[in-house]
Order: structure tokens, then C-alpha cells, then sequence
């Protein structure tokens, strides 16, 4: 993955000009670079492709989403926490200009209208493999839209002039007919190539088989609770994930190689985004380091995974009482140490920093460098614990939800019933804290009759919030088909 940096240059030259997608209709004429240049020959495919991964990586390094909403987090020393995490979001505070996810789209159209009609004389098997890739992206990108936004404007065809559509939103079961054929088609693209293996992984920063089979188990979930599908859907997610067991992932034998080790090495991830001390940029664990100046006199200082100054650790975040809490219970949880640790002054304990994500500490300072993990097997054997459960198929959930438990030390769960989901969801909160994943899992169980989300996080107390998240007056404005969120 890092020839990612080589390829990014030639990417924006060709894809300069797609900022026609940012608003589904404010839009200029596509650059002649990309008509007379690019996409001329085989070679000029996988670089373009190579591109778009930038903003999976961009999306999967975004909490204000995924994480900030939940409760795992409360303010460090150095809080930055905004609308998200106060849940005060207004049609005019926090809200959502979607131009990112549709550029990312439109790049996807744009190179599945390209290589269409492209013949790959010399290697049949690499266009199978990009449109596979590139399929599944376009599927993560709605997924990932769908999610946060709800309905969506679903846009398919690639906009290569001023001719741009205007699209009312769809609503979110088209959207998820969509990802579901898009992934759908990755699949089909990947059994087709000669030699097809389930067991191959060509790169973990990329949708290979299994990642596809792992967002297609997550859309299913999110399908079968939020909108309503049902048993066919937590069928389907299973089995998505019994083909992911079935690619050669394993748990680590210890947990603090969950994010210890880089994909490359790591048994246990199916896809995650690279990050390197090197690039531009950090992963979100930077907001959870703290920096030496708040935290000198610590009795425990050499404990603490902190940073030489505000520039490489931001001391924002640390770990929620009530996450904390789903740990009270088993207090030799193998899990804990690699989660947080309590800051120790003379007057007495202090914050509780988060250990997970903690970078790499290097002779000059410490990096925040980790990969963010997007699909880890741990994560598929709760998903289909949780599907399971929802099919009151208690022994299948209980086998999946006590392997989790079983590498963090932990004797086995036996319970049933609403009490066996909760304990689901919060095997969830303990095995996947910081990961960006709370705020999803949150709206899937508070949509399946688990839990009352209003009750449960507490600046959502009192509140009629919408779980959905707002557009913004940009994105209205250039599109009178649009209509504001539910609720705002």
C-alpha cells in the first residue's frame, strides 16, 4: 500500500475535474485530461483504482460518525469534542455536506463506465479484479453514506459533462438494494478469475473476497434491524460470514496484537486502512495520546502512551466511565491493559487514557501510525452471534459471542433471550472500543428492540435528537429535489 503515495499524483490529474458529484448538480465539464489521456491503456486502470482508496481510508479515519455519538468517550485534558459528542446537532450546527462520499462515487462510476467496453486482452483476470474492487467500494461508500445520512440520492451513471441530474434522495432499502447487487457483483467478479482462492488475500488495505463477503455480513445486519428485513437478512449475514471463517483469517492468540501487528502479519484482520509514520497525517488515535506537559508527575509515567508535545498527541480523549463499566464485572479481562490505564498522580488517580491505537514509539517521539482496522474476525463472530440471537437461535449465538470471550479469559456467557443480545452488544463495547464501530452498533440494537439509545447515552438524555444526521444548507440549496432529514 504505499505505492498508494506514487499513484495519488496521476489519480488527481486524471479524476481533477470530478468534483461534478459533490452536490449531485453544481457541477463543471469533466477535464479533456481524463477523455484523452486516461484510460487509453490496461496500465491506466489499476492506478486510478489505487486512488479511490484514499477515501476509504479518509471515511474509516473519521469518529465524528462512528464514534463521538456513543458513549465511550468523554473528555481528557485537552477536550475538542463538538456537536457530535453533545448530541446538540441542528440543521445549522453539524451538519452534513456529503460532497467527499460522492465524489468517491463518482470516481467509482466514472472507472466502471471506462472499463466496460475495455478489452484486457493481455490480463482478463485484472479487469475482473478492479471491477471487483471497485464494485465493493461503491458499495462501502453508499454503506457508509446510508448510515449517517439515511435516505440518499443514489447516483450510478458517471457524469463525464455539464449534463448533471438532479436526484431527489432514495430511500434507504433502494440504497441498500444497490450495495447488495454492487456487492453482489464483486463477488461474482472474483469467482470468475482463473484460479479463484478464497483463501487469497493480494493485499489487506484492499476489498479482497473475504472483505466483500465482510461488508456484505455488516450491510445485512444494518439491513435486517434498521430497515426492517428480518430473518432472510440475518440468514444472509451469516452466511457472508461463515465464507469470511472460511478465507484462512484467525483470532490472535493475544489481543494486544489486535492492533499491535500490521495487516500484513495479522491473522486476524480482513481489511484496514494504512497509515504510516511517513504520510501526511495521522490516524484518530492521535486525539486520544497525551502529550508530556499534561501528564508530568505521574507515578506511572513510564505506563503511559504519551506523546513529546500537542503537535503528535492531543490529549483529547479518554475512555467513558460507562465503558469502563462493561469491563467492572471481570477485572482480570486479558482485554483491559490494552484498553486503558489510569493515570496515577500523588493526589490520586487522574484520566483514564486509552492504550488502544497507541502508536509507535520511536527514539525521537511516539507516532500515531497504526492501521485502522475496518473488518477483523473478532468483529464477524459477534456480527453473526448478533444475527443469531435475532433469530432465537441461542446455542449458534452463544458458540460465536464465547470464542470472543474465550481469548480475553473469560468464562463462558450461558444466557438467552434480550439479556443474551445485551450481552452481545456490550462483548461489542469491551472487544471493540475505540474502533469505530459504538455509534452503528448502538442505532442497530436500539433499532432492534435491544436497547433504548435515549436512555443509554447519556447526552442523548432528554433529548429527541434524530439518529440520523442532517444535510446542510449548501447541499439543499443546490438541489430543490432534496428534502432535510427527518426530524430537523
Amino acid at each position: 500500500m504505499k505505492k498508494t503515495i506514487l499513484y495519488i499524483v496521476p489519480f488527481l490529474i486524471a479524476a481533477s475535474s470530478l468534483t461534478s458529484c459533490d452536490s449531485l448538480l453544481n457541477v463543471k465539464p469533466q477535464s479533456s485530461i481524463t477523455e484523452e489521456v486516461y484510460f487509453q491503456n490496461e496500465g491506466d486502470f489499476e492506478p486510478y483504482l489505487t486512488g479511490i482508496y484514499t477515501f476509504m481510508r479518509t471515511f474509516s479515519n473519521n469518529v465524528t460518525y462512528g464514534m463521538e455519538r456513543g458513549e465511550e468517550l468523554v473528555a481528557a485534558s485537552n477536550s475538542r469534542f463538538g456537536v457530535a459528542w453533545s448530541q446538540n446537532i441542528t440543521a445549522t450546527s453539524g451538519a452534513v455536506n456529503y460532497n467527499d462520499w460522492y465524489r468517491a462515487i463518482g470516481h467509482c462510476n466514472l472507472l466502471l463506465l471506462k472499463i466496460e467496453s475495455f478489452p484486457f486482452a493481455n490480463n482478463p483476470d485484472l479487469k475482473k479484479r478492479i471491477l471487483a474492487e471497485t464494485y465493493a467500494l461503491r458499495a462501502y461508500f453508499y454503506f457508509h453514506l446510508t448510515r449517517i445520512i439515511g435516505d440518499t440520492p443514489l447516483m450510478l451513471q458517471a457524469v463525464v459533462d455539464e449534463n448533471v441530474p438532479l436526484l431527489p434522495r432514495a430511500s434507504s432499502a433502494d440504497v441498500m438494494k444497490q450495495i447488495q447487487a454492487d456487492l453482489d457483483m464483486a463477488i461474482q467478479q472474483y469467482k470468475g478469475i482463473s484460479g479463484f482462492s478464497t483463501t487469497s488475500y493480494p493485499s489487506k488495505y484492499r476489498f479482497s473476497y473475504g472483505a466483500v463477503q465482510a461488508l456484505k455480513a455488516e450491510a445485512k445486519l444494518w439491513s435486517g434491524k434498521v430497515l426492517g428485513g428480518g430473518a432472510q437478512d440475518f440468514n444472509d449475514a451469516i452466511a457472508a460470514i461463515t465464507e469470511v471463517e472460511a478465507t484462512g483469517v484467525s483470532l490472535n492468540a493475544d489481543f494486544k496484537n489486535v492492533t499491535a501487528l500490521r495487516a500484513t502479519s495479522n491473522p486476524e484482520i480482513i481489511l484496514s486502512a494504512f497509515f504510516s509514520r511517513d504520510e501526511t497525517g495521522g490516524n484518530y488515535g492521535v486525539n486520544a495520546l497525551p502529550f508530556l506537559a499534561i501528564i508530568q508527575g505521574a507515578l506511572n509515567l513510564d505506563s503511559i502512551p504519551f506523546t513529546q508535545t500537542a503537535a503528535t498527541g492531543q490529549g483529547a480523549y479518554q475512555i467513558s466511565p460507562l465503558s469502563r463499566a462493561l469491563f467492572a464485572a471481570n477485572p482480570k479481562d486479558k482485554r483491559i491493559p490494552f484498553t486503558w490505564i489510569v493515570e496515577r498522580q500523588s493526589t490520586g488517580p487522574k484520566v483514564a487514557w486509552i492504550t488502544k491505537y497507541s502508536g509507535t514509539k520511536y527514539t525521537d517521539d511516539r507516532v500515531s501510525d497504526n492501521e485502522i482496522i475496518i473488518f477483523r474476525l473478532a468483529d464477524l463472530l459477534l456480527m453473526k452471534a448478533e444475527a443469531y440471537a435475532a433469530l432465537g437461535n441461542t446455542a449458534q449465538a452463544l458458540t460465536n459471542l464465547n470464542k470472543v470471550k474465550a481469548r480475553a479469559g473469560l468464562s463462558e456467557y450461558n444466557g438467552s433471550g434480550k439479556a443474551l443480545e445485551k450481552e452481545i452488544l456490550d462483548e461489542r463495547g469491551r472487544e471493540l472500543f475505540f474502533e469505530n464501530k459504538r455509534w452503528y452498533d448502538l442505532v442497530r440494537f436500539h433499532k432492534g428492540g435491544t436497547i433504548d439509545v435515549y436512555t443509554l447515552v447519556p447526552n442523548l438524555v432528554g433529548k429527541k435528537t434524530p439518529l440520523f444526521w442532517p444535510l446542510n444548507t449548501t447541499v439543499l440549496g443546490n438541489n430543490n429535489l432534496l428534502k432535510q432529514t427527518e426530524g430537523y
